[in-house]
């Protein structure tokens, strides 16, 4: 039996990496928690807060601050640290070069002091720092994975489920390609229980899906809340939530994450958002698509994105 705790650190403890804690601690995740921040103040007093909640709940969780350097230990690091708030008209990609600058420090000092477990990458533009941090690493791909598209092909259930009147675990349908303005929803393969989505609307509202409506309704959602209250913490730490989850129970279950590429989907050099396999070690495997032709041409248009960002990358 093992009984070693499970544990995650969490770097970065601003509003997304507190409320990954909280959601982790809440859903009783792992038995160690670590926060990480360059204000250790702030970070201890998280921790503080988050132990008196602790005392609620029926397990046990350890909520402790340490430098991310004291990594040996850890199964899952969760990045949220980022370079800084967008401006008004920025889009994601426009987080890359500070954004950068700080994995390309922090990254090679875990790895110097041990670190071999799963890093996650919940920081934008999270395809490209994704990555970065597989190169800086050197780990297997499969220990380095970003959140990717997977709160996207949420929103997009959600957005169906409440036009359908039905519950978003029972709607198959995601989104691919890059966690920003490319990402696309996969028609061609989303349904509900093996009817296609826009059978399923048209019996519901009497009407056409319009797809090219209901994909920019769910690329904009994230800055609509973003606008309205100047972040966003807890979708995104739900999908933390559910990743680490998935990796600490070995589910082997597909979820729409960034993961590095060799080869499929024909492509090398990017980490995008495609359905993979999540098991204990992290990505056990890739499941490729038959995409339709237009969804095709987009996927290979995010891609093309990602690469000549990841060419801006600092050396």
């Amino acid at each position: 039996m093992n009984t070693k705790p499970r544990k995650v650190m969490i770097i970065g403890a601003g509003n997304v990496g507190t409320a990954a804690a909280w959601a982790l601690l809440n859903q009783n995740i792992c038995e160690e928690l670590v926060l990480v921040d360059l204000n250790k103040t702030r970070a201890e007093a998280h921790c503080q807060d988050l132990s008196d909640a602790a005392a609620y709940m029926p397990g046990m969780m350890t909520i402790t601050q340490r430098d991310a350097s004291d990594c040996a230990d850890v199964d899952i690091a969760v990045i949220t640290v980022s370079g800084g708030p967008l401006k008004p008209g920025q889009t994601r990609l426009d987080e890359l070069t500070n954004t950068a600058r700080i994995m390309k420090q922090l990254v090679p000092e875990m790895m110097s002091n041990g670190f071999n477990g799963i890093f996650l990458i919940a920081t934008n533009p999270c395809d490209i720092i994704t990555w970065q941090v597989w190169q800086l690493s050197g780990l297997p791909r499969q220990q380095v994975i970003g959140t990717g598209v997977w709160l996207d092909t949420t929103r997009l259930r959600r957005t169906l489920a409440q036009a359908l009147d039905i519950g978003p675990q029972s709607i198959d349908a995601f989104i691919l390609g890059e966690h920003g303005d490319a990402q696309f929803p996969v028609w061609s393969h989303s349904s509900v229980y093996g009817s296609p989505v826009g059978d399923v609307w048209k019996r519901r509202t009497g009407t056409e899906l319009d797809t090219n409506a209901i994909a920019e309704k769910v690329r904009k959602l994230g800055f609509e809340i973003y606008a309205g209250k100047g972040c966003t913490e807890f979708g995104i730490a739900g999908t933390i939530t559910e990743i680490c989850r998935n990796i600490f129970t070995g589910s082997h279950r597909a979820l729409a994450i960034s993961c590095v590429l060799d080869g499929e989907y024909g492509k090398t050099g990017i980490a995008i958002g495609v359905p993979a396999v999540l098991a204990q070690s992290g990505v056990q495997q890739i499941i490729e698509l038959q995409l339709a032709e237009e969804e095709q041409a987009k996927f290979d248009a995010a891609a093309h994105i990602i690469q000549a960002n990841i060419a801006r990358l600092p050396q």
